[in-house]
């Protein structure tokens, strides 16, 4: 499978469920898989959906800037690295952003993410 076809379907993949239905992303995460969330330290599938759920907004559309993607390790990881804008409904600017994802392969042939960093970039 081409890296940069797997990246991009990820990518298209997290942010359309994340602005329709945070709770969909539960299938993207293990147990072992960790999120950072603005310094903060989330382990396990289900303690990450709780923190994307409970965030403190209902809507917001997130528009890509940038994917950057690597091979990572003899296990056929990726490394994807994203940037760009995240509306919330209401507001009048958006906030840019960029998120680290360390995608592993599953045995079924997918991935999940192993690894999650996110920082909110401020001016």
């Amino acid at each position: 499978m081409d890296p940069e076809s797997v990246a991009r379907a990820f990518v298209l993949h997290y942010y359309t469920t994340f602005d329709a239905n945070r709770a969909g992303l539960a299938n993207l995460y293990q147990d072992g898989s960790m999120l950072t969330f603005e310094g903060q330290k989330i382990q396990g599938s289900q303690n990450i959906v709780a923190k994307l759920t409970n965030l403190p907004f209902q809507q917001c559309q997130h528009s890509i800037s940038t994917v950057d993607f690597q091979p990572s390790g003899p296990a056929g990881g990726m490394l994807v690295f994203v940037s760009g804008n995240l509306q919330l409904a209401g507001e009048q600017h958006a906030l840019k952003f960029s998120q680290m994802f360390h995608l592993m392969p599953t045995a079924q042939g997918n991935f999940y993410v192993l690894n999650d960093i996110f920082r909110l970039n401020y001016a």
